[in-house]
């Protein structure tokens, strides 16, 4: 420890050096931070007489590409790609959940049949799946497709504070039940009912799902296209939005709620941030904000069905046959009433001047 206290200047080459080899910054601050707190911990045992890393700039100060948001209508059509691709019905609900619900990768794929709550048609995220040097756990203990799992309480809340915590979320406020729009839902329990394995969302030979495999064989292909620029190519499929990743889907569903009004409060509880300052301690998530939430994603939902062409409706329909009477029902509607529902903002407006008057679905 002596030595790395007058190794100031090489703390800052190994920081450069880590920026050099393309680690993202969020990696490099949480490996700096790990190794300041060592060192912390020398300052204390009076080894060393102060923390070196104390002014060291850790960012590497480079541009950072902004995060895509993607339209509904545009989350839509990709589903519908994973629907037509080997993942069937899974991919397509997946994808769906990834913008609908915020959740993250290792939330979303980790989830069980025990834990949804069918009656109030909410996935519960206690314990993620996670995958660490090419083996996957979950609840602290290895699992498989055949073994999901080694421990009798992964379907149970444990004390955070007990050996228990293995395994879960990062923060308490990852702890949490995210509940689907109807909608949404209805997919959700669909894919429930047609398999009947332990986990909800399988890759095509029912195994657990690998992120970068699912990536690039399912993920990329549907947003990216085929031969996007080459439109007289045999096997040409448009691009939707390219290089779009799996985690902008909780950045666009952040920022559907922002458009929608949402508080910040409920924003962050579904995405199972904590609140900061004062206001951890005295603003709370209401059933107003709730059903406001809903609401506005019920309204993306029913907006991306009416800005499909006549084509691709015609094809979704043909899958779910159940959404024939809700088209109907919105093509039957006024002019103004269906653009508001390719508006949340005006839904809410119109909702709220004509409680009384309210579209299928509410």
């Amino acid at each position: 420890m002596i030595g790395i206290f007058n190794g100031y200047v090489e703390i800052e080459r190994w920081l450069s050096w880590l920026h050099d080899e393309e680690y993202a910054e969020s990696s490099i601050a949480s490996i700096f931070a790990t190794f300041s707190t060592i060192l912390n911990a020398g300052v204390r045992a009076k080894i060393i007489p102060a923390n070196p890393c104390y002014g060291v700039r850790v960012t590497g100060g480079e541009f950072e590409n902004e995060r895509l948001v993607a339209s509904p209508v545009q989350v839509l059509r990709a589903a519908m790609r994973l629907y037509e691709s080997e993942m069937g019905l899974s991919g397509f609900t997946l994808c769906l959940l990834d913008f609908y619900t915020g959740g993250r990768w290792s939330e979303l794929v980790g989830q069980e049949r025990h834990e949804y709550d069918e009656a109030g048609r909410a996935i519960t995220v206690r314990y993620p799946l996670k995958e660490v040097s090419g083996k996957l756990f979950k609840a602290g203990a290895e699992v498989s497709h055949d073994r999901p799992t080694s421990r009798p309480d992964v379907g149970h809340v444990t004390p955070r504070r007990t050996k228990g915590k293995r395994g879960r979320t990062k923060t308490p406020a990852g702890t949490r039940p995210i509940v689907l729009p109807p909608s949404i839902a209805v997919f959700y329990e669909t894919l429930l009912d047609s398999q009947r394995g332990p986990f909800v969302f399988t890759s095509p030979d029912g195994t657990l799902l690998r992120r970068s495999n699912f990536r690039q064989r399912f993920w990329r292909p549907a947003w990216d296209g085929r031969k996007p620029d080459q439109p007289s190519a045999p096997d040409h499929t448009p691009a939707i939005l390219p290089w779009i990743t799996f985690h902008e889907g909780r950045h666009t569903h952040a920022t559907w709620m922002v458009e929608d009004g949402v508080p910040q409060v409920a924003r962050r509880a579904r995405l199972g941030q904590k609140m900061k300052g004062i206001a951890r301690v005295y603003d709370h998530v209401t059933s107003v904000m709730k059903a406001q939430l809903i609401n506005g994603l019920e309204a993306r939902w029913f907006g991306s069905l009416l800005a499909l062409r006549d084509d691709e409706l015609a094809t979704i329909i043909g899958w779910f046959p159940h959404l024939r009477a809700a088209v109907a029902d919105l093509r039957a509607l006024p002019s103004e009433r269906a653009i508001a529902f390719l508006s949340p903002l005006i839904l809410h407006n119109m909702q709220e001047a004509r409680p009384q008057d309210r579209g299928p679905g509410f």
